[in-house]
């Protein structure tokens, strides 16, 4: 899979550019829209959910409310799409999509940068992303990441990791080469380019399996509790929670009720994705999705649920290594609330 494409632009300018749409755009002005309960005289309330990123198993959940009738359940007719060159976060946040597809630490930056964005569920529990590389590499800790060339999307984020996984190896980052790869695969690039990128296991880590290309994967939380955050989330708006709290609580219901499928039954939620999205490859949406299906809800006490502490835990890393200009207000970047009980 292609990685985020928000983030190739840089934090700051990203951030910028939301702080001007959300200005621009009456902070976050909502489409006053209602959830109707289903029947011939009661419309649906038509509702926006932007994507990330290309579809894939992260939001089999979202496919799944959206075609077994879950939404519709709640009164809503959602429509999934993707986001261009705007971004997710900037199309929630200036009100042209309640609900987005976002990152822990993307929804971090927008709130230190003033815009109001709220995540309202985990999609996925525990961080499974890290950085791969051939086997052949030989890349099989953090140490041996100096003289190698990493490929990334050119946000500050990237070296930061990179080097505090190294400096507890007593390895210098200054000894890594770091470029931009841009939309670039992973294995086209690791041949070419690069010698290791940050990736998804569930989706890139799965698809090496199916190419039979062994890979060293150092996962992040290996590492560091600290960088064990909540990536996927869903996300809205300070605004439409206050304006139309049922609305988001009838989204997140159907939501949740979608990934709960996909737990439950991986197989079938595989081919109501692939059904979806006809151009995705098979086997490797039947792979990722059998490997998903326990990692969303994981140890949770039901799917979605986020703490606290995993909020302030990420945001006071990222500000003691100069990522943020001061330290969040974690509880008000997420919140529990429109989860059901």
């Amino acid at each position: 899979m292609k990685q985020r494409n928000a983030r190739q632009l840089s934090w700051k300018s990203a951030m910028a550019m939301l702080v001007l749409v959300l200005a621009l755009a009456g902070c976050g002005a909502n489409n006053n829209t209602a959830p109707q309960e289903a029947g011939a005289d009661k419309p649906l309330a038509k509702v926006q959910v932007v994507l990330d990123w290309t579809p894939n198993t992260n939001h089999t959940g979202l496919y799944v409310a959206r075609d077994k009738g879950f939404f519709k359940e709640q009164g809503l007719d959602v429509e999934i799409i993707q986001p261009g060159q705007s971004g997710a976060d900037q199309m929630v946040a200036s009100g042209k999509a309640q609900f987005g597809v976002s990152y822990q630490e993307s929804v971090t930056m927008a709130r230190i940068a003033g815009v109001p964005l709220v995540s309202i569920a985990a999609v996925i529990q525990h961080n499974t992303s890290g950085f791969a590389s051939p086997l052949a590499k030989g890349i099989d800790s953090p140490e041996k990441f100096e003289g190698k060339t990493y490929g990334g999307w050119g946000a500050p984020v990237e070296e930061a990791v990179i080097q505090s996984l190294m400096l507890e190896k007593g390895a210098d980052v200054s000894k890594v080469n770091l470029i931009s790869i841009g939309d670039s695969d992973f294995f086209s690039a690791v041949k070419r380019d690069i010698d290791f990128a940050w990736i998804f296991y569930g989706w890139t880590g799965v698809e090496a399996e199916l190419r039979g290309e062994k890979i060293n994967m150092l996962y992040l939380t290996d590492y560091s509790d600290k960088l064990d955050y909540y990536t996927p989330v869903l996300t809205t708006s300070e605004a439409l929670i206050k304006d139309q709290p049922e609305l988001v609580k009838a989204f997140t219901a159907a939501a949740s009720k979608g990934y709960q499928y996909a737990i439950s039954n991986a197989a079938d939620a595989a081919e109501i994705l692939m059904k979806a999205e006809p151009d995705l490859n098979a086997d490797l949406v039947r792979a990722s999705q059998t490997w998903l299906s326990s990692k969303y809800q994981d140890d949770a006490p039901r799917w979605g649920e986020q703490k606290l502490s995993v909020w302030e835990n990420y945001a006071s890393w990222m500000y003691a290594h100069k990522l943020l200009e001061k330290e969040l207000e974690a509880d008000k970047a997420f919140t529990n609330e429109f989860l059901p009980e």
